[in-house]
């Protein structure tokens, strides 16, 4: 199939042709490993996360400035 072929189909077609391709190279990790780069921003996010202040701590933190700033 030509690239003509392909933009001669209708749109829910080629989307259809699009999903195929993308699912063939997305499930072959072999073919097509995440680049070094992927592996130190999840790190990254990982440790961001751990460090993060819980919901109900930062509530409590909030609450706690908004009544000091109304006395």
């Amino acid at each position: 199939m030509q690239t003509d072929d392909l933009a001669n189909l209708p749109l829910p077609a080629r989307l259809a042709a699009m999903e195929a391709l993308w699912d063939s190279l997305s499930h072959d990790p072999l073919h097509n490993p995440s680049p070094a780069w992927h592996a130190e921003v999840l790190a990254q996010r990982r440790l961001e996360m751990e460090q993060a202040v819980p919901w109900e701590e930062t509530k409590r933190r909030l609450r706690s400035l908004a009544d000091a700033r109304q006395t």
